[in-house]
């Protein structure tokens, strides 16, 4: 395929990157600037370009801006009337239909989200490999983004646009949550001398255990038991040796005695800890 990339950032050239190992040909990376749109044409040997320049032919259209951005960069491109067959964007929220004014040129629209953390294009081209990402067009464009992925080593599932919204909700429970939780433990780690490394071992184990049998079935410890004490005695050392994390602490076992259908065990150590 003919692609033009529009907003050479991280997730734009990691995908950029990522198409042309595949064999995919970039005709142009489209900047805000023309030195952010040279740096990222120079990675993948395009055509430098500003949304004021002549648009080059292609098959695909891809607008890699951030969200709130993708309804004005479609509109200046479609001012241009190129000539390109397809457009997406690569947002996870943002419906299809922010690309009308391009739909109205003639061209399918859709969107192509990589279900993967992107930190610089290097890596996030290696990430893209082995990753999912959803796909939400009309045919003929769906079988052809799908193809797409398939060519960079991802898996395609489809998405419905009113279902995008509760999708980036669960992305970003996916991604961000743990990282909570990852934090309280290592401060609380660090307050009883404990090296954070010590925790990665049993992280990754938990990981694979959600993945291989679900994360309510890899549940275990204290309150998957129903070892009110137990818990007692955490809650009590939270709250005298780090008491910046009480609440934080007590929620998380809250959320898990939900998990286990053990909330009425616990009422009432969860209740004294409020009354503290």
């Amino acid at each position: 395929m003919r692609i033009l990339l529009v907003g050479p950032g991280r997730a734009g050239m990691s995908l950029a990157m990522a198409f042309s190992a595949a064999g995919h040909l970039i005709v142009g990376v489209v900047g805000r600037t023309a030195k952010s749109a040279e740096v990222g044409a120079e990675m993948v040997g395009a055509a430098p370009l500003t949304p004021a320049d002549p648009l080059p032919s292609g098959d695909l259209l891809v607008i890699a801006t951030r969200d709130g951005a993708i309804a004005a960069v479609a509109s200046v491109l479609a001012a241009g009337g190129p000539e390109i067959d397809s457009a997406v964007h690569v947002s996870g929220l943002t419906p299809v239909t922010v690309l009308d004014p391009l739909r109205r040129q003639g061209m399918r629209t859709g969107s192509f989200h990589p279900l993967q953390t992107l930190p610089n294009p290097e890596a996030g081209a290696a990430r893209l490999a082995g990753a999912y990402i959803a796909i939400t067009a009309e045919e003929p464009l769906r079988t052809q983004l799908e193809q797409l992925a398939a060519d960079i080593g991802a898996t395609p599932f489809r998405l419905e646009d009113k279902d995008k919204a509760l999708y980036h909700a669960a992305a970003a429970a996916a991604a961000n949550f743990p990282l909570a939780a990852l934090a309280m433990a290592e401060d609380l780690f660090a307050e009883a001398g404990v090296p954070w490394d010590a925790a990665r071992p049993l992280v990754e184990a938990v990981v694979a255990n959600a993945f291989d049998l679900g994360p309510r079935a890899a549940l275990t410890g204290p309150v998957a038991r129903g070892d009110v004490a137990t818990v007692a005695a955490q809650l009590e050392a939270v709250r005298v040796q780090h008491p910046a994390w009480q609440l934080g602490f007590a929620r998380f076992v809250e959320l898990l005695t939900r998990l286990t259908g053990r909330t009425e065990e616990f009422e009432g150590v969860l209740d004294a800890e409020e009354d503290g």
